[in-house]
């Protein structure tokens, strides 16, 4: 029995300072990139505040893979 091939596993290329990732509804805006902890910003494209957050940067990643982001 012959083994089907499986696709190829988009990698996402790594998290740094001031990139910009689109989502459906959503802008993810990398602020600073640390060791473990990632800064960034999430929101709407058209809002006026945006609040910072903190969070891991496996978590990050695993969020943007989730949702389908796109580097702009």
């Amino acid at each position: 029995m012959p083994k089907a091939k499986s696709k190829p596993r988009l990698k996402l290329p790594p998290l740094e300072t001031g990139q910009v990732w689109r989502m459906a509804e959503l802008n993810l805006q990398v602020g600073v990139v640390g060791k473990l902890l990632i800064h960034y910003k999430l929101g709407k494209p058209d809002a006026v505040r945006i609040q910072n957050s903190c969070s891991p940067i496996g978590s990050v990643e695993k969020y943007l893979k989730k949702n389908k982001a796109v580097l702009v």
